[in-house]
């Protein structure tokens, strides 16, 4: 599934969707309105993006256009799997501890790994979903009115108190910053 990008021009939505047909349309707003200044959003993070708008739509397409991934060739291992060899750094207890399991230690980190997430899955989703906002938040409405207690209604879990901090907010921002806001589907 390609990342979604959000770009707003003075408080309105002016376009959705996968990067590349949002450079395009930042490049048509931009040579349509050259002092426009759209903002452009990772709905992922809600961190804002810079986009390289030279050259035509077809150049800038191409540019933030997402190629299909290269199949590696098989190798040793378990690439049916995706498994990644990466290091671990503990402490020699914990070394033991993961020797003296009968599966390895291996599957116990994965069991660990799957247990922390199923555990703190919604807690997880919850914060990201969060500081997806308010990164977002900060960029587009750090200087409207009712930003601040906005701000502390997002970090407290308070929706309503944060839609009526927004009521002020162009309809757009308060949209995205909602949409931002609600947790991901585990």
């Amino acid at each position: 599934m390609p990342l979604v990008y959000t770009a707003l021009l003075d408080g309105r939505r002016l376009a959705a969707g996968p990067l590349h047909e949002v450079a395009v349309a930042v490049l048509r707003a931009q040579q349509s309105q050259p002092e426009a200044r759209p903002l452009i959003f990772s709905n992922a993070s809600g961190q804002s993006a810079d986009l390289d708008l030279r050259g035509g739509e077809e150049a800038v397409a191409a540019r933030y256009t997402v190629a299909a991934p290269v199949q590696a060739p098989k190798g040793r291992g378990r690439p049916k799997l995706g498994v990644v060899a990466r290091e671990v750094t503990l402490l020699p207890e914990h070394w033991d501890w993961l020797a003296a399991q009968p599966s390895g230690a291996s599957v116990a980190l994965r069991k660990l790994v799957h247990e922390a997430r199923r555990n703190g899955g919604e807690r997880d989703r919850t914060r990201q979903a969060r500081d997806r906002a308010y990164h977002a938040m900060s960029t587009l409405a750090g200087d409207l009115a009712g930003f601040e207690e906005a701000s502390r209604a997002l970090f407290a879990g308070d929706h309503e108190r944060l839609v009526t901090q927004m009521a002020g907010w162009p309809e757009d921002v308060r949209a995205y910053v909602l949409q931002l806001a609600e947790p991901a589907p585990g």
